[in-house]
């Protein structure tokens, strides 16, 4: 791969923003095709646990995000119908000490905010808005991108980071299929005010009920909270912020205590997602094409690993691609190894994750106990493996 061809990345969100700056840092030059005409705004918290702080860190994102985090002291895992505390997970220091990183929360908007204004100054990333990738051929000595406007982009590689519903991944894995997962999550905004009845606004609150589970944390440093709540839902929209109602929501939400029910009837306006996954692809790289962030490993919510496993695939991209700049195919192939038992074991994780915070009668008791037994310091040492990973030096 000659030093002045570019690599071009489908997608201007976390994957792709971070791959080219990852990129960047390894002196490759790339070139972003975003769809958008506007990078948009919209979105959830989003939680970036210390292996994705690491990452950010590295790619000079962090200090344009200090004044936006928040930092969790615990996460108060509530059984849901009655609000009682079943344990109090350690974040804060014990986290930041344990895996020498903090755990951060913050607004998606900020993040990609953060990720953006460092891609318009870093030397080497250039951003094409308003480019919806209609054809993708790998020519065997290069890529070639066609819009579905006409016009066409070329470049050594092509990194399909255009989220859920990739075009990319259309390419490379024609009979993949989304699967619905029968949920969707809405989401909302509350003024620590109104989050009050929640508990302390400086913590994660997780409550758990029989088919659907609640998430809050504090983000914008503190000044609103997020709040996201999983439910089962049958309407298979692809929109990111479908719009959604209280007077819809709220039924599912029948099995919660009436001071979370109160608290999230505050909120001026709710959006949902449905959710959706894939079993896991045949091949991540094929040729000169790799996926990376959703469109390779749909993540569902319940580990909060999806947006973090994103920009863990771009630094390890990068580094794949500098370690062998005569051969593109090669190095995709190596990212692919690299990524794939890792990624794999998240997607699970986070899934099983899943049933267990949606349990019911005798196994949702035994569940409880479970957790008011077990030292919580011994909980959250079982993710160990998360948190612990680190980008190539």
């Amino acid at each position: 791969m000659a030093q002045d061809e570019r690599v071009l990345i489908a997608g201007g969100g976390i994957a792709g923003l971070a791959t080219a700056l990852a990129l960047a840092r390894r002196g490759i030059r790339s070139h972003i095709l975003e769809q958008r005409e506007q990078f948009s705004e919209a979105g959830a918290g989003i939680q970036i646990g210390p292996n994705g702080v690491r990452v950010l860190e590295a790619l000079g994102a962090a200090p344009r995000l200090t004044t936006h985090i928040s930092l969790p002291e615990e996460i108060v895992v509530h059984q849901g119908g009655t609000g009682r505390v079943l344990t109090r997970l350690p974040l804060g220091n014990w986290i930041a000490e344990r895996h020498g990183a903090p755990y951060w929360v913050v607004h998606r908007r900020d993040l990609q905010a953060a990720l953006l204004a460092c891609a318009r100054e870093t030397r080497g990333v250039t951003i094409e808005a308003s480019f919806s990738v209609a054809e993708v051929k790998d020519q065997g000595d290069r890529v070639a991108v066609r819009a579905a406007s006409g016009a066409t982009a070329r470049g050594s590689v092509l990194i399909g980071a255009d989220g859920i519903r990739s075009r990319v991944r259309t390419a490379l894995a024609p009979d993949a299929r989304l699967r619905f997962s029968g949920k969707a999550a809405s989401r909302a905004l509350l003024s620590p005010e109104h989050g009050a009845a929640l508990g302390d606004p400086a913590s994660m609150g997780v409550w758990l009920a029989p088919g659907a589970h609640v998430v809050h944390y504090p983000i914008s440093a503190g000044a609103q909270i997020a709040v996201i709540a999983i439910v089962p839902d049958d309407r298979m929209t692809d929109d990111w912020a479908a719009a959604n109602d209280w007077a819809t929501l709220e039924p599912h939400l029948a099995a919660f205590a009436p001071a979370l029910r109160s608290a999230l009837a505050r909120a001026p306006e709710w959006r949902r997602w449905a959710l959706f996954e894939t079993d896991p692809l045949a091949d991540l790289a094929k040729g000169r094409i790799a996926l990376a962030g959703d469109a390779a490993h749909p993540v569902l919510p319940f580990l909060a690993q999806g947006g973090v496993m994103a920009l863990e695939d771009a630094m390890v991209l990068a580094d794949a691609l500098a370690a062998e700049p005569d051969d593109p195919a090669r190095a995709l192939k190596a990212y692919e190894a690299t990524r794939r038992a890792r990624v794999d074991a998240i997607v699970a994780t986070s899934r099983q994750n899943g049933r267990i915070f949606h349990l019911s009668g005798p196994a949702a008791i035994a569940r409880n106990l479970a957790m008011a037994a077990v030292p919580a310091t011994r909980l959250m040492a079982r993710y160990d493996w998360v948190y612990s990973w680190r980008p190539p030096v």
